[in-house]
């Protein structure tokens, strides 16, 4: 949802052309993540010859970054080769929570029309309402629709309410966000403070990239925390605080010298600028003034690190481009040989047929005495739990619990303090799952995180976890982090029934077949061409059902899932079990039905299932085992897919759902990689 991208050169000379093309870059690496709106803010033609005042300048567009792109140079055509020693920069892509998609609406919100004070937004505030009022009857007026507009409104009510010539601007942003109640990611700019960011997060992901020809003085840096000062007449009891920041030393990563940084949503966007990133934290705010970056909180909490690392990343840009792919969910569907393999890598030795997950070792004995295992998650996450709760059941020989993070909350599940439960998320921002998170650390349980991004907030926030090193997924729908996850939560059971011998037998049968399925996964993906064909039959439907029971009803749900991402075409995933109880009344030889049947538990079940469906003139699409001619003849198409393990026959028999939906939706003209409505990372409820 939402990118910020954010550049600052101090005393690096750029040209505006050059700060123009970095700024609309890490845009479009953020496009991933979904949205409908594009804008920047830069600095314009001074007012004035004494500097200290300046000009911003806003350009917003509805639509692509291409779009943005076009219009900055039209914008700006006359003085594109002025060179700039010092500049700061912020850029935004918007997915329309509040008001429509237009240039109004969009990002940057300015403070007035002179834009004293501008701010991207990533995440929703839940009391604007309130403060909208309370600023309307101080004389301020609304041009946008939007939930962000507030905050640089707010801002500049503190700043032309200042009990002091001087204030900083990282003191000003103290004050507004102690007013503001919800999820934010926030980057400011301001005519005040020209040359100086600051950027501050609750809830939403937000970090710094830092370049320097010159070695860092420091990679840690420490937190400072100011003074308690006065309320805010008329919005509900905040402390608003005004202070003087020339109180506290700056601890900085520069001297003077020159130096760069880059604000983001996430390090796909700063990767080729510089590897060294400084992630924030709830409540973190990073100013830069002079060169120099310091963080703030406005609270010490017992517990709070009183430090913040610069970490080095171990991405590469290769990864987040499309090489030779038509699109990135495309890219990532074919590299699922290799990111399994790298979920396992390191974790699993066939040798010694033991698994350590080490982010989990030093509470496994926990884990071990616990009531209940609860697994969170939403959309693709919330199916990797469904897909792998029975063989968890069966390995934990533990009640397996799988939520939908929206509904557990909604409910106000009980959960006591001999629970485990596990947070999936491919992003590790998912906002209901976060909160879910939260809820569960308030009644005591101990927390697990399942995501594919070190630094994030789940990964931050729980007890322990597992990175499922899929590696950078750009596309909206997920598809390597599915059979990532799956992988992750099937090594946990692996790792839970080590002791015990009466289940030996069955541990070494899925380590074995965890050995074979990267291979297993690169004979499917050959199965290309098959799929497409089948595709070409079906892209001009309006519905699809997929059917299937027992290890295979998650596949059902996640195929059913993709094909509705990206092609738009309705699509349900069936318990072939229900078949009976009212979706038998859909088939006909009009409705296009994918089942799935594998030589499994269920097999004779599922067969049962295809001939009611076969009696009814129905005429099934069948992802089947090689070999399987009673399956076949009673298919109207196959997909013969290998044999593994039946609790990883998911892993096997989704890929070529993953591969349909892909086809469905390019026969059909769509964006693949960026369906409407939709973003990549949820980070508003």
């Amino acid at each position: 949802m939402c990118g910020i991208f954010a550049y600052l050169n101090y005393r690096v000379p750029r040209t505006k052309k050059e700060i123009f093309e970095t700024l609309v870059k890490g845009l479009q690496r953020l496009e991933y993540r979904g949205y409908d709106s594009a804008g920047v803010g830069v600095d314009g033609p001074r007012k004035n010859d004494s500097g200290d005042t300046g000009n911003i300048c806003l350009i917003k567009k509805r639509g692509k970054v291409k779009a943005l792109d076009e219009e900055l140079y039209k914008n700006n055509s006359t003085d594109l080769e002025t060179e700039l020693d010092t500049h700061f920069g912020i850029a935004h892509t918007r997915w329309a929570t509040h008001g429509e998609p237009n240039a109004v609406n969009c990002h940057p919100q300015r403070s007035d029309k002179t834009n004293a004070f501008i701010v991207i937004h990533n995440g929703i505030i839940t009391n604007y309402k309130e403060l909208r009022k309370y600023l309307i009857s101080k004389g301020y007026e609304f041009e946008s629709e939007t939930d962000t507009e507030v905050i640089p409104k707010l801002i500049k009510y503190v700043y032309d309410h200042r009990e002091h010539d001087y204030v900083s601007f990282s003191t000003l942003v103290e004050s507004v966000i102690q007013q503001l109640e919800g999820a934010f990611a926030l980057v400011f700019k301001s005519v005040h403070f020209p040359g100086e960011a600051v950027a501050t997060r609750r809830g939403s992901p937000l970090l710094i990239g830092v370049r320097s020809k010159y070695e860092l003085s420091t990679e840690q840096i420490p937190i400072q925390y100011p003074n308690a000062g006065h309320f805010l007449e008329g919005v509900q009891q905040r402390n608003f605080r005004n202070r003087v920041d020339s109180t506290l030393a700056l601890h900085s990563v520069s001297d003077r010298k020159a130096v760069e940084f880059y604000f983001a949503s996430d390090a796909s966007a700063i990767i080729e600028h510089t590897n060294k990133v400084l992630y924030l934290q709830d409540d973190d705010i990073a100013a830069v003034a002079e060169g120099k970056l310091s963080l703030h909180r406005m609270n010490r909490c017992v517990g709070d690190d009183p430090v913040r690392a610069i970490q080095t990343l171990q991405m590469e840009l290769q990864q987040i481009m499309k090489g030779n792919f038509k699109a990135f969910m495309q890219k990532e569907i074919f590299e699922q040989p290799e990111s399994v393999f790298n979920t396992m890598r390191g974790r699993i030795c066939f040798d010694s047929n033991t698994v350590i997950l080490g982010g989990l070792k030093d509470h496994l004995k926990e884990i071990k005495r616990c009531r209940r295992l609860i697994l969170i998650g939403c959309g693709t996450s919330f199916h990797a739990g469904v897909a792998t709760r029975q063989i968890l059941e069966e390995l934990t020989e533990l009640p397996v619990m799988v939520e939908l993070a929206s509904d557990f909350l909604d409910r106000i599940t009980p959960v006591f303090r001999d629970d485990v439960c596990f947070f999936i998320s491919q992003s590790g921002e998912t906002a209901d799952t976060l909160m879910a998170l939260r809820y569960c650390q308030g009644r005591g349980a101990l927390t697990v995180g399942v995501t594919n991004t070190v630094g994030s907030s789940i990964s931050r926030e729980t007890d322990c976890g597992v990175h499922i090193n899929a590696g950078p997924e750009i596309g909206v729908a997920s598809t390597k982090a599915y059979t990532s996850q799956f992988v992750a939560l099937t090594m946990f059971g692996l790792m839970m029934s080590e002791d015990r011998i009466s289940l030996q037998k069955r541990r070494l049968e899925i380590i074995n077949g965890l050995r074979k399925l990267p291979g297993l996964i690169k004979e499917v993906l050959t199965l290309d061409e098959n799929i497409r064909s089948i595709a070409e039959e079906l892209y001009q439907q309006r519905s699809l059902l997929v059917m299937g029971r027992g290890y295979n009803y998650a596949t059902c749900l996640e195929g059913a899932l993709k094909i509705k991402e990206i092609t738009y075409m309705h699509s349900e995933g069936i318990l072939a079990g229900e078949l009976k109880h009212g979706p038998l009344a859909l088939i006909d030889k009009h409705m296009p039905v994918i089942m799935i049947i594998m030589r499994d538990a269920c097999y004779t079940k599922c067969h049962n299932a295809l001939q009611q469906v076969t009696a009814r003139q129905g005429r099934p699409i069948i992802l089947c085992c090689q070999d399987d001619p009673e399956i076949t003849k009673n298919a109207y198409k196959t997909i013969e897919l290998p044999q593994t393990v039946d609790c990883l026959q998911g892993i096997i028999s989704v890929i070529p759902l993953q591969l349909m939906s892909f086809h469905l939706a390019v026969l059909r003209g769509y964006d693949v990689d960026f369906p409407r409505n939709l973003a990549k990372s949820v980070t508003v409820e």
